[in-house]
């Protein structure tokens, strides 16, 4: 049976380019293989984009509603010349009834993370609004204990034939059936839940493994998530798109951490040791004398974790010296003395480039890039 070009872009037969282009537009970002790595998603890809390719053309498609399945060996991309022959003087290939049962769509919902449930995983239940499968009548579209019914109009066929007259004589044309829909047979009795749709909206909540080490706009993949398809069809895939909050203590930049530690002056000039709380424990840390402010420490693989692999980013700790104010008499005396003693009461200083070894300078660099 030749597949249905317009059933795979889900157009009518008499859709406009533009609702063909939109269409395929549409498909195309939930089955790219650069956003679907699903095998299944990337045949469905391949057969979309050959739809489109047919259906967008206009003498392609004027040839394929002649009955051309768009394959072949005839170096159109049609039949042979019997395609040809048959379609001009009565016959024409039929494209059979469309199945009820089709794919959901997929669903994108985006997911609110801490920094530290990002720094460990987490896992979550989901609570979202999507469609299930009718419980009363199981997705078969019909209330329990009836069928459908076949078509009168196309008798099962899923379409029925134009015959238009020209100069070559009759051409014979299929289109799905308007009784129908294209499915050959009637609903005589739909389901009472769900309108004969073969599915009905709910609430569902769903657990979510969240790897760690994701940041704001990391998409995980839930494959067979999302919607139920119409007639009961396979459910679609369920996208997380993560938003990590801002953190009061450290900020993200790639892998890497970054926070800022206030000293007192005395502190950077003498040296000092002390405790940091990081988001995984302590680190002990040691300033040595003559600290500069800007100055960075950075400690090796204390940043985040990278997705599924076994290294991390860096912790980066910008010291700012704090210059103290509101000195006393005894202390401003005490500071003139140490001027005189280190001969700095006469300044003469000349502009420099800034240090590109500051934490904020390596931010910069990493925005540039």
């Amino acid at each position: 049976m030749a597949t249905d070009y317009y059933d795979v872009l889900g157009v009518d037969s008499d859709a406009s380019g533009e609702e063909i282009k939109k269409a395929y537009r549409k498909l195309a970002r939930e089955l790219h293989p650069d956003l679907n790595p699903d095998p299944v998603a990337a045949e469905r890809f391949k057969e979309v984009t050959a739809a489109y390719e047919t259906l967008s053309d206009d003498q392609k498609r004027r040839m394929y509603d002649l009955g051309f399945s768009g394959s072949g060996s005839s170096g159109g991309g049609f039949g042979g010349l019997g395609d040809f022959v048959d379609a001009f003087f009565g016959q024409t290939t039929q494209r059979g009834p469309r199945s009820r049962s089709r794919r959901g769509q997929d669903a994108l919902i985006q997911l609110d993370l801490d920094l530290v449930e990002a720094f460990s995983g987490v896992t979550k239940d989901i609570t979202v609004e999507t469609a299930v499968v009718c419980p009363n009548c199981d997705g078969a579209c019909t209330s329990p204990g009836t069928d459908f019914a076949t078509c009168s109009m196309c008798k099962g066929r899923g379409d029925v034939q134009t015959v238009q007259r020209s100069l070559l004589g009759q051409v014979v044309t299929n289109r799905p059936c308007p009784q129908c829909g294209g499915f050959g047979t009637v609903l005589t009795s739909p389901c009472a839940d769900c309108a004969g749709e073969g599915r009905v909206r709910t609430r569902n909540t769903i657990t979510a493994k969240i790897p760690a080490g994701v940041d704001t706009g990391t998409r995980i993949q839930l494959v067979g998530q999302g919607e139920v398809g119409p007639g009961g069809g396979a459910a679609g895939d369920l996208y997380l798109e993560i938003y990590l909050r801002i953190d009061k203590t450290f900020h993200r930049v790639g892998d890497d951490l970054g926070c800022v530690i206030h000293l007192p002056m005395t502190a950077a000039a003498l040296g000092a040791t002390f405790t940091l709380e990081t988001i995984e424990g302590t680190e002990e840390l040691t300033i040595k004398p003559g600290t500069q402010s800007g100055t960075v420490l950075t400690l090796r693989g204390k940043g985040m974790p990278r997705v599924r692999r076994e290294t991390r980013g860096d912790l980066l700790i910008e010291i700012v010296v704090d210059t103290p104010t509101a000195l006393d008499g005894n202390q401003k005396q005490l500071i003139e003395q140490l001027a005189n003693l280190r001969k700095e009461t006469t300044l003469d200083f000349k502009p420099e480039e800034i240090a590109k070894s500051t934490l904020f300078g390596r931010l910069k660099d990493a925005f540039s890039k």
